[in-house]
């Protein structure tokens, strides 16, 4: 057999992170994805000051979250006699995803010992541009707003081998990064993506339409 399949390659949901300080990015690649994914967007509309036409005004792109549960299971890697898992589980799984959250500790002990030295003023460090990677029509750059993981199976040394992560996410937009960073240009992008998907479904609507007259009028 040559192997060959009509399947479909499944792709997977993932998480990247990209820190200019740090060459190699995080990629958090979904070991399952997720059966559903929930999304809420908000429009920003311009606040009326009594000028005719200001209601149908907007700021700029509706405000989107993004709510998602990811189920990791360490399973796979036990039976394949991974080191990684026999001695850890999904603790550097786990603190892949956790440290989305943290800013940088080498940062932060940094920019402490200049401080004390008088060289700088403290300002909270830059969190890397984390993108959240569903599909090549649907690449944006978020914020993670929440976290929250249940852990539900150990194994003899207490280390999780069964979690479910809930990750709310805040999408970012050109408005939020500017729109000549790389941030905002992937933002721009994904935007842009979504108005040719809309055009095509616009001429869909309008040819089905057409051809639904055409039938009418010639059966009538």
């Amino acid at each position: 057999m040559s192997g060959y399949t009509r399947s479909p390659r499944l792709q997977k949901g993932a998480i990247l992170a990209i820190d200019p300080l740090f060459p190699l990015p995080n990629i958090i690649i979904f070991q399952y994805n997720p059966a559903q994914l929930s999304r809420t967007l908000t429009a920003q509309g311009a606040q009326p000051d009594g000028d005719t036409g200001e209601a149908m005004r907007l700021k700029g792109p509706p405000r989107e979250s993004i709510t998602l549960k990811v189920e990791i299971d360490a399973a796979d890697q036990l039976e394949k006699g991974s080191g990684i898992a026999g001695a850890l589980g999904l603790h550097p799984t786990l603190a892949a995803l956790e440290l989305l959250l943290y800013p940088k500790s080498a940062v932060v002990i940094a920019n402490q010992a200049l401080a004390l030295a008088g060289i700088i003023e403290i300002i909270p460090p830059e969190a890397p541009l984390t993108l959240l990677v569903w599909g090549i029509k649907r690449v944006v750059p978020v914020r993670i707003r929440s976290f929250s993981v249940t852990e539900s199976a150990f194994d003899p040394n207490l280390n999780p081998i069964q979690a479910e992560v809930d990750l709310g996410l805040d999408v970012l937009t050109y408005q939020d990064l500017g729109l000549l960073s790389v941030g905002g240009m992937i933002s721009m992008t994904h935007q842009v993506i979504k108005e040719a998907m809309a055009l095509m479904d616009g001429a869909t609507n309008i040819s089905g339409t057409v051809n639904a007259s055409v039938n009418f009028s010639i059966g009538g």
